[in-house]
């Protein structure tokens, strides 16, 4: 396959991936029936990087995949660095495609003297050269507006949707959130999944310390109801845990975690596996090697979603329109742009 897209006169679509998930990066480029263009990068002896592609992006509509994945500060670098190059090298309009953005928890002040680095990460995008932004599931979608220019928002919520319809008996699903600043997004699933019930977990978290909160009862009844406890992202897993364990005392006949990033770092596994869920349903946002994966984790693939909104930037279409027409069951690997 080629390298190159084709559209309208005039116009080239070009996939290009730094070395964060190239997986994921190599399903996408396989939706859109191109082949990744290849690129040379590698770090020289003091950790600095070096990127140059292998062939002419003049002119070209680029597309840079890069996942804010461990080592995340690495793999930021490197996609600006990406973009760069791209600028220096005449492509005509450069997107940003960051599934997991990096710093979007830091997405506000909570108190004096602290940054507000998701604004930082979309000034230095736009600094380096990105004319677009692409991600999947921020941590709150009013940080689109840190960034001066279109910003795609994507959701997983289909995907994820989808599997847990197929799989579980809807007229006993209570959908659960982790906190009270989720509701809207649980609401959302708790209409998909036909009007189930709804709840969430109250809870406290000390700003002072990262990863540290306390979740403390259920608002909402779950007793022998099925919970599908859905959150955007795993870090090291005490939240979603102690949620389950809440859960579980309050009566839930059963508990499935639904997340789109599964960052799952340090304890993050064991707490999961050890936790009162059957089931952990995560996206392939970043990537899970194989040492973190165990029986009672699924991991859906995010590739068709970028493909489908990479299209339609392309073909000039309508990103939101993908979700307003999203049908009500479409299976996996479906193309929706």
């Amino acid at each position: 396959m080629s390298a190159i897209l084709k559209g309208r006169p005039g116009k080239n679509l070009i996939l290009v991936t730094g070395r964060a998930h190239p997986r994921l990066a190599a399903d996408v480029a396989d939706q859109l029936g191109i082949d990744v263009l290849e690129t040379t990068a590698y770090d020289f002896a003091n950790g600095e990087m070096y990127v140059r592609y292998t062939e002419s992006v003049r002119g070209a509509d680029v597309f840079v995949l890069q996942t804010h994945s461990d080592p995340v500060n690495k793999s930021i670098m490197e996609q600006l660095i990406m973009i760069d190059a791209l600028k220096r090298a005449s492509a005509r309009s450069i997107t940003a495609v960051c599934p997991l953005l990096g710093y979007s928890r830091q997405d506000k002040k909570h108190l004096g003297r602290e940054p507000i680095s998701c604004r930082l990460m979309f000034d230095l995008l736009k600094t380096a050269g990105a004319d677009r932004i692409m991600s999947v599931d921020l941590h709150a979608a009013q940080s689109q507006g840190f960034f001066d220019g279109p910003v795609d928002h994507l959701i997983a919520m289909p995907v994820l949707v989808d599997y847990v319809r197929d799989r579980m008996d809807l007229s006993k699903v209570a959908v659960v959130s982790p906190d009270a600043g989720r509701i809207r997004v649980a609401e959302q699933w708790a209409q998909r999944l036909g009007g189930v019930p709804l709840a969430f977990i109250h809870k406290t978290r000390d700003i002072t310390q990262p990863n540290k909160a306390v979740a403390h009862r259920v608002v909402g009844d779950v007793r022998g109801l099925d919970c599908v406890l859905v959150d955007d992202l795993i870090d090291t897993g005490g939240t979603i845990a102690e949620a389950c364990n809440v859960l579980d005392e309050a009566g839930a006949n059963s508990i499935t975690i639904v997340a789109t990033h599964g960052v799952m770092s340090g304890p993050a596994v064991e707490r999961l596996k050890s936790c009162k869920a059957k089931e952990v349903i995560l996206t392939d946002t970043v990537p899970i090697p194989q040492e973190k994966r165990w029986d009672g984790l699924t991991v859906l693939s995010i590739a068709p979603l970028l493909a489908s909104a990479i299209k339609a930037v392309f073909e000039d279409g309508s990103v939101a329109r993908l979700f307003d027409t999203y049908p009500a069951h479409h299976g996996q690997g479906f193309l929706f742009a």
